[in-house]
């Protein structure tokens, strides 16, 4: 009776050939095509004011201050993140609440990222509050399903300064506690 291998010697030449089989897929895997993604700009899906088509980027207002900031005109419905050298590391259009900040010079308070219902009531994260006016929070803040809709409800005062997800994403890495924000008319 020819003599019969352990149960160890079984499990241990099956590894080693299913990691063999495993080498040589990921060898071919590597020589073959790679997909890749066209960088696109996510653009809101829902919007009573459209964001305009950016050509170039927009210049940080005169009077807006030096050093690292957030800068935010009323007039113009756009945000600037300032580095430190005052270069602008993006700039993007916004859709106002019901409640405008007075023009000055702020700073990054209270910081929430778990999801809330906003006053209009919408769901939004990432909620960056920076000033209390007429006794509204304004904030910055966006979607949690990514639309942009304009922050109002009729007949309420809202102080959300909403934002496309991705220029969300970027104002909530840049604007940690503390960060100056300049408000311009």
């Amino acid at each position: 009776m020819p003599a019969r291998l352990p149960s160890w010697a079984w499990v241990s030449g099956l590894t080693v050939g299913a990691i063999a089989a495993v080498s040589v897929l990921a060898v071919h895997a590597d020589q073959g095509p790679h997909p890749t993604a066209a960088a696109t700009k996510p653009r809101p899906s829902v919007s009573a004011q459209p964001t305009p088509k950016e050509t170039a980027p927009a210049r940080v207002p005169d009077g807006s201050g030096t050093g690292r900031r957030i800068v935010y005109s009323v007039g113009q419905d756009r945000v600037w993140l300032v580095d430190a050298s005052d270069a602008t590391r993006r700039s993007f259009t916004v859709w106002p609440g019901t409640v405008d900040p007075d023009p000055g010079t702020y700073s990054v308070g209270t910081r929430r990222e778990e999801p809330t219902t906003g006053s209009d009531g919408v769901r939004i994260e990432q909620i960056v509050y920076f000033v209390q006016e007429d006794g509204v929070w304004v904030a910055f803040s966006n979607a949690v399903d990514g639309s942009s809709p304009p922050p109002s409800a009729a007949g309420v005062k809202t102080g959300g300064i909403r934002l496309p997800k991705a220029d969300g994403d970027a104002l909530w890495e840049f604007g940690t506690s503390g960060t100056p924000v300049t408000v311009v008319a």
